[in-house]
């Protein structure tokens, strides 16, 4: 390991999404993460497929694209902690952790012996992580949260999609499992941090990580926006609640973006389009006036869009400085050539005889490096390795475990 968290060990007892796409950023990062799957299943989302890894003789099983986009750079150790003997061989682990990360139903851990509380007696430089739907506290901490759940509980529904008033319009999930993502990437500042403290402290802790608060959190603007006001945020579609025009249009052969973000800029769309004394209209001078506006002004900027095709459209906002851009399907995305200029993409060679497509980190260092050394594990790729070289066990003892179904 290489990277600016290299000595950093981290072990994962997460599954689905959430976790692991915390802890996938460690591992980038340079952390030292040991996956700790189920027997036979592994984690949950192994099973999410199709679409499957190909290898030589076709799919391969247990290998979902899915589990795939959240698990490189780790090493899966296969563990029943279910069994007194798996729950020992995790505190094992945990002694020489500096991070430990679960996402289990609130009180599991306890009942297995794999508490905070537990763990800490041994290592009390320990952090950490456990994320839940709802948290460790209040009514309902012992619901189960999924990211679908949490989108329309938390406020972010009730924001996405058309209005009412439009063809097909009503609340609408986002296309990815973003509170997920979200509280993953809340959870990797919150360890880091963590371990920074540490440094001062020489002392771990507990941190309860919730997908409800992570998602109420990052209702940033929209949640802002209604606590000043006492107006209950409503849908826009494309169109954004705080500024015009910054939403699609149509052009000739298709929709595209345009985004205004001051009245400079409109004034230099209106110059691109030929409407200068638009930009003099008192109707649409400031943005405040623009809003208030906003239907007749669509209306307008629509009718001049539409006798350009796309490219045009592009071109002349480019030339003023007008923010824009196309509306690109994923396979457009990925294959732009800005997107391929700053190797997005890459290829991870599979322990089962393939290739394994995955999306870089887009962190960019000056001086460190990211560590993209492993690819998503097979399950149990790593048993006998970390048994055998960390705890100092003997091949006879793993297979002896492996025969019980421990590991």
């Amino acid at each position: 390991m290489t990277g600016p968290l290299s000595g950093i060990r981290v072990l994962d007892l997460s599954r689905i999404l959430a976790g692991p796409w915390s802890t996938q950023l460690l591992a980038d990062l340079g952390a030292d993460v040991i996956k700790i799957e189920r027997p036979v299943s592994g984690d949950d989302t192994r099973g999410w497929g199709p679409p499957f890894l190909h290898g030589n003789d076709g799919p391969l099983t247990g290998e979902s694209a899915y589990f795939l986009s959240a698990n490189r750079g780790k090493r899966s150790v296969t563990v029943d902690i279910s069994r007194p003997e798996g729950q020992d061989l995790v505190r094992q682990l945990a002694m020489k952790a500096d991070v430990f990360i679960e996402n289990y139903k609130v009180g599991d851990m306890k009942r297995y012996g794999l508490d905070y509380e537990s763990l800490s007696g041994s290592n009390q430089g320990l952090v950490y992580c456990s994320i839940t739907g709802f948290g460790q506290t209040g009514p309902y901490k012992d619901r189960a949260g999924y990211d679908f759940v949490i989108q329309a509980m938390g406020g972010l529904m009730s924001i996405t999609g058309e209005s009412d008033e439009q063809i097909g319009g009503g609340p609408q999930k986002c296309g990815v499992p973003i509170s997920d993502l979200m509280t993953g990437m809340y959870s990797a500042v919150a360890m880091l941090s963590a371990l920074m403290e540490r440094k001062a402290s020489g002392k771990g802790q507990y941190i309860d990580m919730s997908l409800l608060d992570t998602q109420v959190a990052w209702l940033a603007n929209q949640a802002s926006n209604y606590l000043v006001s006492g107006t209950e945020p409503r849908r826009w579609g494309n169109a954004h609640p705080n500024l015009a025009p910054y939403q699609s249009f149509s052009a000739l052969d298709g929709d595209f973006i345009v985004a205004v973000g001051n009245d400079r800029q409109f004034t230099a769309l209106c110059q691109a389009l030929g409407l200068i004394e638009m930009a003099k209209d008192g109707r649409f001078t400031t943005n405040a006036d623009r809003l208030k506006n906003r239907t007749l002004l669509v209306a307008e900027l629509n009718a001049a869009f539409a006798k350009l095709s796309i490219a045009e459209c592009l071109q002349r906002l480019e030339k003023v400085g007008v923010p824009s851009g196309p509306i690109l399907s994923i396979p457009q995305a990925l294959a732009n050539e800005h997107v391929v200029a700053r190797r997005m993409l890459f290829d991870l060679p599979h322990s089962r005889g393939a290739e394994a497509p995955q999306i870089a980190n887009p962190i960019k260092f000056s001086r460190s490096q990211l560590d993209y050394g492993r690819a998503p594990p097979a399950l149990g790729e790593h048993t006998n390795e970390v048994l055998v070289n960390e705890l100092g066990w003997t091949e006879e003892k793993v297979n002896a475990l492996r025969a019980a179904g421990t590991v």
